[in-house]
């Protein structure tokens, strides 16, 4: 263990530190990163980039009575490091050990829950109100958001109301965008200065109030007005943006110098007022392929594969070999990625919207292939959406593509601005079901839930990559309104890829496997409906269910909305029992849907429905929490068997 590092078992342990011992503990807690993430796995270059920020902040603040946010958490690593999770950092995403992201069951340290950008500064503001109003201990309250999250609108919606109710935050803006600008010397020193001293803060607005009551320019001075104001403005505060919303601004900060950043939000905290400390840094700094390797260094390099780096130096990852002879089954977002260029070249009214994850989506083949046809609104994902309701105005086929976790922010536009007006958007949803070691806050479970109760909107889900060729082309061919379509994280499942796309009739299932004839009368039948990934552990469960001596039937619903009416009736109608097989939550979902289609056609049938509980799922590998949440064939066969054998003993 590092020499300073050891002896850090608590924040408080960095306040009587030098400024010297102190930028030594932020290169050693960077070391301990790169060795330990480049080991396991996990986010990595904004880590990197946030190691000074993080010890400068808890050297001043008395955490947990001072609050430190960090917004997402995927730049928080140096936070749980330097609160006690140091000797844990090895088990961070693994099952059962450090989250992903910050978790406030895991340390009194983590203030707030997160995962999805954008809302450090919105929690930031409720914390302080309620201190100010005598609720819980009051101390002082910090957010650290990056530039990136700042481009998501709650962002903005929480810095006006700060700034509206004056409340005393500060936030610190970790910029890993840009480089220092050249006012980080005696002249920004001197603005930092004024603009955060009380009395010469308050001295600005007395000369805007005096020149109006000068004689023979007082008139003037209001008839030119906000003209002249605004030039009184810039020259006393370069961050005119934030000054207009009533904060402070400091900056731009070097956020790799600990003394510069401590001589910062010291000054932002006295202030008593909303305080923006705007930090220039460098993400996967100290780590020579991402910090020299410019954007495309950094983007590579925001999460590290495990076993990627040894002795510091990056290890060249060698591709997965053949399978029994075979090649490995392209990436789910590949394939679509692919397929989507294919459908734009065909059709020039297609149209690709990302919020900030291009290659993640697989947009970022469009991107290469068709840049004038591809679109990145940031981390907006309300605005995706609202950008491609007016494109299909113009009779364009926009195609959404968002991880099913982050098209929840985007609820309302997808209700007012879709489906009312019954408008020809795509959603492609990646990540659909349990994605892994990103746990809860990334995991793919709720969309069949909340997407199925909306008017004019269709639903489908490929079991295969195969199927997902069809079913873009299918999505993008319908003219009666949007169209969403879910699909997992990882490969798929090797078939052969169609030349031409095939349409896939709207609301059709389809049978894969028949209920062979049995000698025995009272052999128990048993029908499988598969939605999705669903399928696949459906016609495993199905095969160890005939060794079993059931007689099974397997079908591929296809459709969550508008489910196969006729398909489910016949399927209810020749089976003993009817379950149903979803990568989602059961309430209101795809099971759900199966049933209350029986119910108003007043068929009466056995139902037992698999899909995710009804609750929150931890982080882990997919085939861990797959056994946890009994998502396994072998579980979903052993829950078939209990069904027949309680029904044949109660008959």
């Amino acid at each position: 263990m590092s020499e300073l590092l050891q002896h850090i078992n608590k924040p408080q342990d960095l306040h009587e530190l030098s400024d010297e011992q102190l930028q030594q503990v932020a290169q050693e807690v960077r070391e301990h990163i790169i060795d330990t993430v480049g080991e396991i796995g996990g986010h990595f270059g904004a880590n990197l980039g946030t190691c000074e920020i993080a010890v400068a902040l808890h050297s001043l603040l008395d955490s947990p009575k001072d609050k430190i946010l960090w917004d997402v958490g995927h730049q928080a690593y140096p936070h749980k490091i330097l609160t006690g999770r140091r000797d844990q950092l090895h088990t961070i995403r693994k099952y059962d050990g450090l989250a992903p992201f910050c978790t406030i069951t895991e340390s009194e340290h983590d203030i707030m829950g997160a995962g999805h950008a954008s809302t450090s500064i919105g929690y930031a503001v409720g914390i302080k109100e309620a201190m100010r109003r005598g609720h819980g201990e009051d101390g002082q309250v910090v957010a650290v958001i990056g530039d990136g999250s700042m481009t998501g609108g709650v962002a903005f919606e929480a810095v006006a109301q700060a700034g509206g109710a004056g409340t005393p935050i500060v936030v610190v803006l970790n910029d890993n965008g840009m480089s220092i600008a050249p006012n980080v010397g005696a002249l920004s020193r001197y603005f930092n200065r004024v603009r955060l001293n009380p009395k010469l803060w308050h001295a600005r607005e007395d000369v805007e109030s005096g020149l109006t009551k000068l004689p023979a320019l007082g008139h003037a001075f209001e008839k030119l007005g906000p003209h002249f104001k605004e030039s009184i403005k810039a020259f006393w505060a370069p961050g005119l943006w934030w000054e207009e919303l009533n904060w402070a601004y400091m900056g731009v900060i070097d956020g790799h110098d600990v003394r510069a950043v401590r001589a910062a939000v010291r000054e932002a905290l006295a202030a008593q007022r909303p305080v923006v400390v705007h930090c220039a840094t460098v993400k996967g700094k100290g780590f020579a392929p991402a910090e020299d390797g410019g954007l495309e260094g950094m983007e590579r390099w925001h999460a590290a594969k495990p076993k990627s780096i040894v002795d510091g130096e990056p290890v060249k990852i060698v591709a997965k070999p053949a399978q029994n002879g075979k090649p490995v089954p392209p990436q789910y977002t590949q394939v679509f990625g692919e397929a989507l260029v294919r459908e734009a070249k065909r059709d020039d009214r297609v149209l690709a919207i990302t919020a900030a994850m291009n290659s993640g989506t697989g947009l970022n083949i469009i991107q290469r292939e068709l840049p004038d046809r591809y679109f990145d609104v940031g981390i907006a994902e309300q605005q995706a959406v609202l950008l491609a309701s007016g494109m299909a105005l113009q009779g364009c086929k926009p195609v959404v593509a968002i991880y099913s976790t982050f098209l929840q922010r985007a609820y309302d536009q997808i209700i007012h601005d879709v489906c009312l007006q019954q408008l020809n958007v795509v959603f492609a949803m990646d990540r659909s079901g349990l994605v892994g070691d990103d746990g809860p806050t990334h995991h793919g479970v709720f969309d069949i839930a909340y997407l199925r109760c909306l008017p004019n909107l269709v639903l489908m889900a490929p079991r295969d990559e195969a199927m997902l060729v069809n079913m873009l082309h299918t999505a993008l061919a319908h003219d009666a309104g949007p169209v969403a379509i879910r699909y997992p994280r990882g490969e798929g499942t090797g078939v052969v890829l169609p030349v031409k796309p095939e349409l896939v009739p709207i609301g059709t299932g389809e049978i894969l496997r028949e209920a062979g004839a049995s000698a025995a009368g009272d052999t128990p039948r048993v029908a499988l409906l598969g939605y999705g990934s669903g399928v696949g552990k459906a016609l495993e469960a199905a095969s160890i269910l005939t060794d079993r001596g059931i007689s099974v039937t397997v079908a591929d619903a296809r459709f969550a909305k508008p489910i196969d009416a006729g398909l489910a009736a016949q399927l209810a109608a020749e089976h003993d029992l009817l379950v149903t097989v979803e990568e989602g939550v059961l309430p209101g979902g795809f099971g759900s849907a199966v049933w209350e289609t029986l119910s108003d056609a007043g068929i009466t049938a056995r139902i037992l429905r698999v899909g995710m509980p009804d609750r929150f799922v931890t982080h882990g590998t997919p085939q861990l929490l797959h056994t946890e949440v009994e998502f396994t064939p072998e579980r979903i066969a052993e829950r078939v068997l209990t069904a027949v054998a309680d029904h044949h003993q109660v008959a």
